[in-house]
């Protein structure tokens, strides 16, 4: 039994890099939406922008669809959107080095930096705010730092999802590295379907209309 299910799930993975494969030949606008975090880490305040990757998915219908790429060291789902297409990422790299799988996956479907989104906590915000950025600095965010490095670009708009800064400077890691407690638990839900819906109505309007500054 447990043989058999094995090897249903090494078919549905090969069907998806198959899948993958086959839609890098996509004619169509393109996006790259990568969502920042710890790999191995789930659930963590650090981590929420894998969080709101998976609720794109789900609104997508592509939830079942992720497939491991080793070319880029990250979790791939390819998703229809209307007459573009979406490549979401979740690396399976740690956050310091996240921009290693963004770049190495903007050069596998040939994208440049301003058609990418990047996905991350922001500590200057609290929990339930959200912000779309373009460009900039990083702020201190490492992952963010290490897309600007490896893209050599700062031309990514970037969704900000608020986790709330601790009083205490000391405080930061730990409070960053980790999980939601049961109060902010409630908030996260309708908190992951408004990034959702705010980043999918800009993909939307940039796929429909002419360049936007944001």
């Amino acid at each position: 039994m447990l043989r058999s299910g094995l090897f249903r799930s090494g078919m549905r993975r090969s069907w998806a890099l198959r899948q993958c494969a086959s839609e890098a030949r996509f004619l169509g606008k393109r996006w790259l939406v990568a969502g920042l975090g710890n790999h191995g880490m789930p659930g963590t305040r650090h981590s929420v922008g894998m969080a709101v990757l998976g609720q794109i998915a789900r609104r997508l219908g592509v939830a079942g669809s992720w497939a491991r790429d080793s070319r880029c060291a990250a979790d791939l789902a390819l998703a229809p959107f209307g007459d573009a297409q979406l490549v979401l990422l979740r690396p399976r790299r740690l956050m310091n080095v996240n921009g290693r799988s963004v770049a190495q996956a903007a050069e596998l479907f040939g994208l440049t930096a301003e058609d990418i989104y990047l996905v991350h906590d922001e500590l200057d915000k609290p929990l339930g705010k959200l912000a779309l950025k373009l460009g900039g600095s990083a702020r201190g965010h490492n992952g963010v730092r290490s897309c600007i490095s490896s893209l050599n670009s700062s031309a990514m708009l970037r969704l900000r999802v608020g986790i709330g800064r601790p009083t205490h400077p000391s405080m930061v890691q730990a409070h960053v590295l980790g999980c939601f407690s049961p109060e902010e638990q409630e908030l996260l839900s309708p908190l992951l379907d408004q990034a959702t819906d705010l980043l999918l109505d800009h993909i939307r309007a940039r796929s429909q209309g002419p360049p936007s500054s944001l």
